[in-house]
């Protein structure tokens, strides 16, 4: 039975208050026991009093990170860390006592809010006090290591920054210089494996103390099923779109085959790691140069666009706001016009890296952005937007139902709504005359599928890896091995050069580094076509998905409303259901989306040998 029936019945709501820590009856003196004093009512009360103190916390945690965001200074640095560090104790003091709850028979709403109170933090903290102190000390290490980094040349000259890497990985096409420096950023990661190691050791302590077998069975506890159900879902969902990835990793191989030579990027085998133009091979969108199909008809040019129409910055954010003001969702309150960053400042330091805020749970949203006037920007001011949409829908839920219905929720929903600035929608704004032809529909879904379908197994992988190392079946010996063992199975992808268990590989990615867990954006690339699919049937559209758009239709908008009010109120299917009418993620829609591009691909692929291993 799938847990969400269990959670609307209230049936055996007691043992299913720590979700995945269900334990036969004969097995239960083995968990936690609970004080002889601690009730039902006790475990409502302190439920109330922790969204209080949370509530409180969470708005000053808000105001003092958009301060540090928008106006970095030593000062505004120290001040932003030490109200994360007061959050983070306050989130480990709850913890800590809710566990005097674990096995009570408790209302629904309250197992709920206690299972997410649970799930506030990837990292578990002990009871040991020393034990918390070295947890917090090796996490923080850790992020120094990572936001440090930077590679040299041999002679210490012309260190660059991780950014400053990307932006050449973004262009260059000189095999050499990639190998530098990939092998240079991953060095980087090396000083972290014991540390790691160390991390994950106290973390499984932390998640023991919850009733939990260990942190990574914590991490899959957040989806209203069991972790093992968990991970056979997103298998299942893997299994679903493999072929679609297939299909595109043997016609992007062929295509670098043609660039850099066969010797370079062998035909049979995994694609050297350092020629997808990222980083992490996680997304291919900047290769789309090479692997564009042959006189391919120009995609539309929607910067060229945007600058002939005369749009600024503050243009650019109207239309996204008439966007959802056509869905039928009020306008933007004054204060985020007022209080919003949407351009860089010219007179301080600032984090540019685009966001959706909510600053104190009711009407203070906001957006920081360094927008440009560019194309890219124009779909991501529409995204940053629906975050804030879902953020304003759910502010009447109490503190801890204030968040997406589960974690891949928020992104997927961003997305959805940046699916639907399509050549159509630019018409309704004025920006096109006309819808262009279908006739360069393949080279636009190609550039998309090099970032959302590529992206697929990456977003798998790295929470397959940390599970396996939580649950001790990676042993920390092996540590470089099975994460390369991974990317190929998966990914297929190689690493450019020689790797050892000197190396420390999973940390030169942000969130091993900063234990943030990953599979949600795996989810939410699977949720945002669903979504997309579902709004596009409710608009009456019949045409190919890819060209849907729904904007101004104020019917859709209002389903799209009544899923994104329930915040994480109820388990997730139900909130799935509210929307799309099933209560299952499922990858069709996105199998629908490029079916034209998978029939092209497949085309190109005849008499190829595609796969890896």
């Amino acid at each position: 039975m799938r847990l969400s029936h269990l959670l609307r019945t209230g049936a055996a709501i007691g043992t299913l208050f720590w979700l995945t820590a269900c334990q036969p009856a004969e097995k239960k003196a083995e968990a936690p026991a609970a004080p002889a004093k601690a009730t039902a009512a006790d475990a409502a009360k302190f439920v109330e009093r922790a969204e209080a103190e949370l509530g409180t916390a969470r708005e000053k945690l808000s105001r003092q990170s958009w301060v540090m965001n928008t106006y970095i200074t030593p000062d505004t640095l120290a001040l932003s860390s030490e109200t994360g560090a007061e959050y983070s104790a306050l989130v480990a003091r709850l913890t800590a006592e809710s566990k005097q709850f674990v096995g009570l028979e408790l209302a629904p709403d309250v197992a709920r809010k206690l299972a997410l109170l649970r799930n506030e933090t990837a990292l578990p903290s002990p009871a040991d006090p020393a034990l918390n102190k070295e947890l917090s000390e090796l996490d923080a290490k850790l992020g120094e290591l990572y936001a440090t980094g930077k590679v040299c040349r041999a002679d210490g000259s012309d260190c660059l920054t991780l950014d400053e890497i990307d932006d050449v990985f973004r262009t260059s096409r000189d095999e050499k210089e990639l190998k530098r420096l990939w092998t240079g950023w991953h060095k980087v990661a090396q000083p972290m494996r014991p540390i790691y190691q160390r991390e994950a050791e106290i973390a499984n302590i932390g998640a023991k103390e919850l009733g939990v077998a260990d942190a990574g069975t914590l991490w899959r506890s957040g989806y209203d099923m069991t972790a093992d159900q968990f991970e056979a879902e997103a298998d299942r969902l893997w299994e679903q779109v493999k072929p679609l990835y297939t299909s595109l990793h043997c016609y992007t191989r062929t295509k670098l085959g043609e660039k850099y030579g066969t010797d370079v990027v062998p035909q049979d085998k995994p694609i050297p790691a350092h020629l997808l133009g990222n980083m992490w091979a996680q997304e291919w969108g900047n290769v789309y140069d090479i692997v564009a199909p042959k006189q391919a008809t120009r995609n539309v040019d929607v910067t060229a666009l945007l600058t002939k129409a005369n749009y600024d910055p503050i243009k650019m954010t109207k239309s996204a706001e008439g966007f959802f003001t056509g869905l039928g969702f009020s306008p933007m309150p004054q204060t985020f016009w007022e209080r919003s960053m949407l351009t860089r400042p010219k007179d301080r330091e600032v984090v540019c890296h685009a966001s959706a805020w909510d600053i104190d749970d009711k009407d203070d949203i906001r957006i920081k952005m360094c927008m440009r006037v560019n194309g890219d920007d124009f779909q991501t001011i529409h995204h940053e937007m629906g975050h804030n949409i879902y953020q304003r829908a759910y502010k009447a839920q109490s503190t801890l139902f204030r968040n997406g219905a589960n974690d891949g929720f928020h992104e997927a929903i961003g997305d959805f709504i940046a699916l639907s600035v399509t050549p159509g929608y630019l018409v309704k704004l004025g920006l096109l005359d006309k819808e262009p032809s279908t006739e360069g529909d393949t080279g636009l879904l190609l550039q998309q599928a090099l970032d959302k379908v590529a992206f697929l197994p990456f977003g798998l992988l790295i929470d397959k890896w940390r599970w396996d190392v939580f649950n001790g079946k990676i042993k920390p010996e092996d540590y470089n091995k099975a994460w390369w063992d991974l990317r190929t199975k998966y990914q297929g992808v190689a690493a450019p050069v020689e790797r050892t268990e000197a190396d420390f590989d999973p940390g030169a990615k942000n969130h091993v580094a900063t234990s943030v867990p990953y599979v949600r954006y795996f989810l939410a690339r699977i949720l945002q076509f669903q979504f997309h699919q579902a709004a596009c049937q409710q608009a009456g559209y019949t045409g190919p998905l890819h060209r849907c758009s729904i904007a101004g239709n104020a019917e859709v908008g209002k389903r799209f409303n009544a899923m994104m009010e329930m915040g994480a109120s109820k388990p997730w299917p139900e909130a799935l259901k509210a929307f799309t009418g099933s209560e299952q993620m499922d990858a069709g829609a996105m199998l629908a989306y490029f079916a034209p591009l998978k029939e092209w691909l497949d085309k190109q692929n005849e008499g190829k040998s595609c796969g890896w291993q």
